[in-house]
């Protein structure tokens, strides 16, 4: 899985000083192994931590995102600045996840919708189809009743 800069900086510096936090409660605050914090750790005090990577966060998960919009609506006014430099945001990215979330449920919903649509037509298709085999039963069903009833009253052809 890939983690965002602003994910793996915003945990090492938890481990860091002034913080000292320990590397296993950190990572399991995270979610994450204590050896992919070490390795961030490490890339971090050699300065590579930084490359390949983005802050403008295009490389979180939605899962992420979805964390990220709900842990700013409990974040007051007054600390935002602060929470946003710590996730390695700017608060145009909140607005811009949450509009994408947005726009995956709707997504979702209209797939829900055309699928729920095309299950209803193969169900009348079947509907249709079962009613037609059944007809067709039951004027097998007649025949074969009136084709016995003639044999009794007639006698069988058979025998000329």
């Amino acid at each position: 899985m890939r983690y965002s800069l602003a994910f793996k900086e915003s945990h090492v510096k938890k481990v860091l000083p002034p913080s000292n936090r320990s590397i296993k409660a950190v990572a399991d605050e995270a979610g994450i192994s204590d050896q992919t914090l070490r390795n961030w750790i490490t890339k971090a005090q050699e300065g590579t931590l930084r490359k390949g990577n983005t802050v403008s966060g295009l490389g979180r998960s939605p899962r992420e995102k979805l964390n990220l919009v709900i842990e700013s609506r409990t974040v007051g006014e007054d600390k935002m600045g602060l929470w946003l430099r710590e996730k390695g945001l700017h608060s145009e990215h909140i607005t811009q996840y949450e509009q994408e979330l947005r726009d995956m449920v709707e997504n979702n919903n209209s797939k829900e919708k055309q699928k729920i649509k095309d299950l209803e037509k193969k169900t009348k298709k079947l509907e249709q189809e079962l009613r037609k085999k059944e007809k067709a039963l039951a004027e097998m069903a007649a025949l074969y009743t009136l084709k016995k009833k003639a044999e009794a009253l007639w006698g069988d052809d058979e025998e000329d």
